[in-house]
């Protein structure tokens, strides 16, 4: 097995599928309205530090500190002093773009633009390629940004920036768009499902990430420049495209972003058409729905997403089955389920994509002699519910015990509902995607069903919405009115933006993008384990176990309904240990 620790080994542990498979029942709710308009900000800076994170990176058990140092140690000390060689963006060669262009740079190459700084010309993300920028950065003490704990270390930075680095990149903007669909979606759908608490609209979210904007823009290392946000209402729909159709919509759309706005990068890419037709057309995309490892590999440097890439997620899905329910009793179950052997099946969307999900999982399970059953549902709104009752129906008839449910958000308030009414109670297994372990969401579903779920969960425990970071940073920008409900969404894939943005150095083009993330040292926050290579463009790279508590109110909304977890312990995909979970077993 390749030496985990090494930036430059293999990403695919033994345990885990070939990278060509998709995740396991997950690309969905990031392309739902309100999470769909995600936020911009771009920004550039040089640290050449090689502390990258492999996915084959075991995350060591106890406290989140310990955690930390255990997988960052590679690089941290040199991050925070910012000595490395090579690490100088005023330099000739820039630290971006120092060295050869990524080994996963794109077939596409329309985004590429001449480079013209203090009389030296090139080509930009050219192998080899020689920058002069006359300005230059220096490593200052603490991290960029206080109180973030995925910040970058600090930098200063003083001089010339280079002007135009790339197609959307100047002297002193960075052009960002913002595709804006007026289709029904699953935000929608949720929204009038939970109140008007969660009825985010466009103007809602385009004031956030603005606001965002100017947020990161006084705060992250800039080099002279500023984020200026392009909003456009596209020709695509997000519906459609989630279901992959409308591609030639979102090739339209993409065209927009490249020929008439002009942008560097696109913060709205939520479905595959979309993101694929901005990669062809050179621009970066951020927001994939849990597209697999093959396909972001595929599209280096320019997709890049909070997501968690879906051959990850279905492998952590598959081994947590593994290792905590196979082979024993269905404790968690109700009713005349309880105590049975378990009986598994999985649900997922019948589209292609997470039918192969589904594939691999099962191959998964097979090969450890833990049989699961698959089954299927359409992706769609208007007949959701009644799909949910024929289902349920068919899985009590068959004695199934164990639910493994790679659904939407919205597929379980039906299905929960079903399961309450027609008294089956089986183990619910939650994997950690689509916003489906959010206490504000896990409050929709029927609660005497729910209260037989557990499973996985990449984020670190609620605290209130008015404490978490992006809703913070929104009111110091404006404090006399009030974020989306998302904001804290937005500032993740903000946050996640800007690191790779200030790490590329001032020398900014899609190819030190991906360069600058690779240097990033990884560190644990909220939203899990973040840390970067050149086979991994999505976060997060591990999580804990979680179950969850009718009874128990949310630190969140303050309302009844939350995930407790288990322990302090965070696991990857490939150290998940033995044993049953860690979750009080249901009364009933």
């Amino acid at each position: 097995m390749p030496n985990s620790n090494d930036p430059g080994s293999p990403r695919v542990p033994e345990s885990r599928p070939p990278s060509g498979y998709f995740g396991v029942w997950q690309r969905l709710f990031r392309g739902y309205g309100p999470v769909a308009i995600l936020a911009a900000l771009l920004i550039v800076v040089a640290l050449a530090v090689p502390s990258r994170v492999p996915k084959t990176t075991s995350v060591a058990s106890g406290d989140n500190s310990n955690q930390n140092s255990s997988l960052s140690n590679a690089g941290s000390s040199g991050a925070g002093n910012g000595s490395s060689s090579g690490s100088n963006p005023g330099g000739s060669s820039s630290a971006g773009a120092s060295g050869s262009a990524s080994s996963g740079s794109s077939s596409s190459n329309s985004g590429s633009s001449t480079h013209a700084s203090s009389g030296s010309a090139g080509q930009a993300g050219t192998a080899g390629r020689t920058v002069t920028v006359p300005g230059s950065a220096k490593a200052c003490a603490g991290n960029q940004v206080p109180g973030d704990p995925y910040s970058p270390p600090c930098l200063s930075f003083s001089g010339n920036n280079g002007g135009s680095t790339a197609k959307g990149v100047t002297s002193n903007s960075i052009i960002v768009s913002v595709r804006l669909t007026t289709d029904q979606s699953f935000g929608q759908t949720l929204a009038q499902l939970a109140g008007a608490q969660l009825r985010d609209t466009n103007a809602d979210n385009v004031r956030t990430i603005q606001a965002l904007a100017t947020y990161f823009n006084t705060h992250f290392q800039m080099y002279g420049r500023k984020i200026v946000i392009k909003t456009y209402t596209g020709q695509g729909s997000l519906s459609n495209e989630l279901l992959g159709q409308g591609q030639a919509q979102a090739q339209e759309d993409a065209t927009t972003v490249a020929k008439q706005i002009g942008a560097f990068a696109d913060i709205t890419a939520e479905s595959e058409p979309y993101a694929t037709a901005l990669e062809q057309q050179g621009v970066l995309g951020f927001g994939d729905p849990y597209m697999p490892a093959s396909w972001h590999e595929s599209h280096a440097p320019y997709d890049w997403s909070i997501a968690t890439d879906g051959t990850d997620l279905a492998t952590a899905a598959a081994q947590y089955t593994v290792q905590k329910l196979c082979g024993a009793n269905a404790a968690y179950a109700g009713g005349n389920l309880k105590g049975k052997p378990r009986k598994i099946a999985g649900i997922a969307p019948s589209n292609e994509l997470y039918q192969v999900s589904a594939a691999v999982t099962k191959q998964i399970l097979n090969a450890h002699g833990c049989a699961v059953d698959d089954y299927s549902y359409t992706l769609d709104l208007g007949t959701e519910s009644q799909q949910a009752e024929n289902l349920v129906a068919q899985l009590k008839a068959k004695g199934y015990t164990t639910i493994i449910c790679g659904c939407d958000p919205i597929f379980p308030v039906y299905l929960t509902g079903q399961e309450a009414s027609q008294s089956y109670l089986p183990e619910f297994v939650e994997i950690g995607a689509a916003l489906v372990d959010q206490d504000y969401v896990g409050q929709l579903y029927n609660q005497t069903a729910f209260a037989h779920a557990f499973g996985i969960s990449p984020n670190e425990p609620a605290v209130p919405s008015t404490e978490t970071i992006g809703y913070k940073a929104y009111k110091t920008v404006d404090p006399n009115s009030e974020p989306a409900f998302f904001v804290q969404n937005i500032y993740e894939q903000m946050d996640m933006l800007a690191i790779g943005l200030q790490m590329a150095g001032p020398d900014l083009t899609p190819q030190s993008f991906e360069q600058g993330m690779d240097r990033f040292p990884a560190k644990l926050g909220p939203a899990g384990l973040w840390g970067f290579s050149s086979t991994q463009f999505t976060t997060p790279n591990d999580f804990r176990e979680v179950c969850w508590s009718p009874n128990t109110t949310s630190t969140y909304n303050n309302k009844q309904g939350a995930y407790i977890g288990t322990s302090s312990q965070r696991w990857t995909a490939n150290n998940v240990p033995k044993g049953p979970p860690g979750c009080p077993i249901p009364s009933s």
